[in-house]
């Protein structure tokens, strides 16, 4: 499918991905409906600034609407007065560690929204539902490179478990109604306008103030640290790679990446995983700072280490991000500093 075969509706739209990605499809001549609930979970400062800049970009050709998408009424009027030919759904309550503090808002943001956005699609005809999921959604597996073709049936937060869930409802839109639906598991993304509840933005923070960064698990973890630029250009792609019956499927051996039914799973990562003592050694470069650290252990939910297989997405898509950890951080702080200030 084409941006300009209809409005898009974009979804977390004054959040870290959902920003960059509604900047790319404007630049690209698309109508956007952005939508957002500017929820306080981190400053809504920053929330608003990234709208700024939307409003300033938008030349008509975006509008902006602060609806909580567990409203089943306001959700399903804003699919009945926008009808989107392509749902773009970056909104969630992100964290792996808040969903042991307020697991309440994980049902209402991540179960309750999404199904009222599966229905908004389906009694709308969206021609193509793209989500986001989680690299969390691997929880207790330890076989790597993470695959979309292995089994995610073991969740160790609520978080992983509610974007297992996502997929789920997903796969039962797409078998019942014929809907293509495509799930991102997206693995640790980070760049200019990031959240500020993500290791990178916390420890630049920290650095620049004199403060200690905590370390967990003493700094033995690994992440696929993906940047911003790289996660859209593969939402992208793969907006227009509508989702489609897999041939080869079978019930005999389901292949959980696949299905017989209009529905896709991808990975979208580096692909090169990193020592979090290096991440912490690349920032301190950038910064031209050492960190001063508070050794912790594991925090309960999280997982030691995460690489993504991209190789689905490669195929299918023609595409594998590639910005290098160094590069992706000396943007990071040349935007903070910029934008703080500093």
């Amino acid at each position: 499918m084409s941006f300009s075969d209809g409005p898009i509706l974009l979804t977390g739209a004054a959040g870290f991905i959902g920003f960059h990605l509604a900047r790319a499809l404007l630049d690209r001549g698309a109508t956007v409906i952005g939508v957002d609930n500017l929820n306080p979970y981190y400053d809504p400062a920053l929330k608003t600034a990234r709208l700024d800049v939307l409003a300033a970009q938008r030349t008509g050709r975006f509008a902006f609407h602060q609806i909580d998408l567990a409203d089943r009424s306001a959700t399903a009027a804003l699919f009945a007065d926008t009808r989107p030919a392509l749902v773009l759904h970056m909104a969630a309550q992100a964290g792996v560690r808040y969903s042991l503090e307020a697991p309440e808002t994980y049902v209402d943001s991540n179960l309750v929204a999404f199904g009222n956005v599966l229905e908004g699609c389906r009694r709308n005809a969206a021609s193509h539902l793209v989500y986001a999921s989680s690299s969390s959604v691997y929880g207790a597996n330890t076989l790597m490179p993470f695959s979309v073709h292995h089994n995610v049936d073991h969740p160790v937060s609520l978080y992983a478990a509610t974007k297992k869930a996502n997929e789920l409802m997903a796969h039962c839109y797409s078998h019942l109604y014929g809907m293509p639906t495509t799930g991102l598991r997206f693995f640790t993304v980070y760049g200019p306008w990031g959240r500020p509840d993500m290791a990178l933005f916390k420890f630049t923070r920290a650095i620049l103030a004199d403060e200690p960064i905590d370390v967990y698990n003493d700094g033995r973890m690994r992440r696929d640290f993906t940047y911003i630029d790289d996660v859209v250009e593969a939402v992208l792609r793969v907006a227009e790679h509508v989702a489609a019956p897999d041939p080869t499927w079978s019930g005999l051996a389901p292949d959980p990446g696949t299905s017989s039914a209009p529905y896709r799973v991808y990975n979208i990562g580096n692909s090169e995983p990193v020592d979090l003592m290096t991440m912490i050694a690349t920032l301190e470069t950038a910064l031209g700072k050492d960190a001063k650290k508070r050794w912790l252990p594991m925090q309960p939910g999280d997982v030691p280490d995460t690489s993504a297989d991209v190789d689905d997405l490669a195929r299918e898509v023609g595409y594998r991000p590639k910005t290098a950890l160094a590069d992706g951080i000396s943007h990071f702080v040349a935007w903070y500093r910029a934008y703080y200030r500093i």
